[in-house]
């Protein structure tokens, strides 16, 4: 896995703790039921059901994002469609392959696990917004246009978890680095050949088979949550050097507009 490589969550939760992201998740919570009422319940002039559901999508998201600080473009609307009408269920996403080594465990909580993920290709791209949250959002939208259909295959890739975030911080790790890669595993079907990117900043890249030790954590996922998550995990380890010092992945698995979202930290061991 490339040390400097590519999450997919974000912070705002319950209160305002900065700049939005929208997920998967997030694009599911929006029932069916939300969607019809959202509308004035009548179609415009030569207006088909689903533009106008996609048009419904998109305004939600607008307004949502809008109250974060993040602007959702108009060309956005298929890809939310898209994700939402092929994403209903939780049963058809993959998850990122891996092989459980070892697992340490106090009075019976999970501290951390250590994993072997295989070599995969993953699609990734380097975002240098103002801030980390504004550089997570914008990153996965352009990433769910690779997902849908702005590929070579011109066609829905599919979905897996989690999405990853690669962080960089200075050697005291306190300070972020303004650089968030975002990146997305190609699901099984799709790792021999990889459909290619219409977005020239996409990039197809081939990570290393690589030992990560990693550890849960639930809530908001920002500058300073994720600082103290790392700093706590640096103190957990029996033998923090074999890791690497100053790159670090968050990994998203559930809504991060949910009170108890799920996340894990995760350190790469030195190779």
């Amino acid at each position: 896995m490339d040390q400097g490589g590519c999450q997919m969550s974000g912070g705002g939760g319950g209160e305002s703790t900065g700049p939005g992201v929208i997920t998967l998740e997030d694009l599911e919570s929006f029932s069916e039921e939300q969607l019809s009422d959202s509308g004035n319940g009548s179609l415009e002039d030569g207006e088909t059901m689903e533009e106008e559901n996609e048009g419904r999508l998109l305004h939600y998201w607008q307004d949502v994002a809008r109250g974060h600080q993040v602007e959702v473009p108009e060309d956005m609307a298929e890809p939310i469609q898209q994700l939402t009408s092929n994403n209903e269920g939780r049963s058809n996403r993959e998850r990122v392959p891996f092989t459980l080594l070892s697992r340490k465990e106090k009075c019976g909580e999970l501290l951390y696990e250590r994993r072997h993920y295989e070599k995969g290709h993953w699609a990734c791209i380097t975002m240098r917004e103002e801030t980390y949250e504004q550089s997570i959002c914008y990153g996965f939208m352009r990433i769910m246009r690779y997902i849908c259909q702005q590929n070579s295959l011109g066609d829905y890739l599919g979905m897996s978890l989690p999405i990853v975030t690669v962080v960089r911080t200075d050697e005291s790790r306190s300070v972020f680095a303004n650089d968030v890669r975002v990146a997305y595993y190609l699901p099984a079907v799709h790792q021999a050949q990889p459909p290619q990117p219409n977005d020239s900043d996409v990039v197809i890249e081939i990570w290393p088979a690589t030992i990560v030790y990693t550890r849960p954590f639930t809530g908001p996922t920002n500058e300073v949550t994720i600082m103290n998550q790392i700093n706590t995990f640096a103190e957990m380890l029996d033998s923090p050097e074999v890791c690497v010092n100053d790159s670090f992945i968050v990994a998203g698995y559930t809504n991060p507009a949910h009170s108890q979202r799920q996340n894990e930290i995760w350190f790469l061991e030195q190779r």
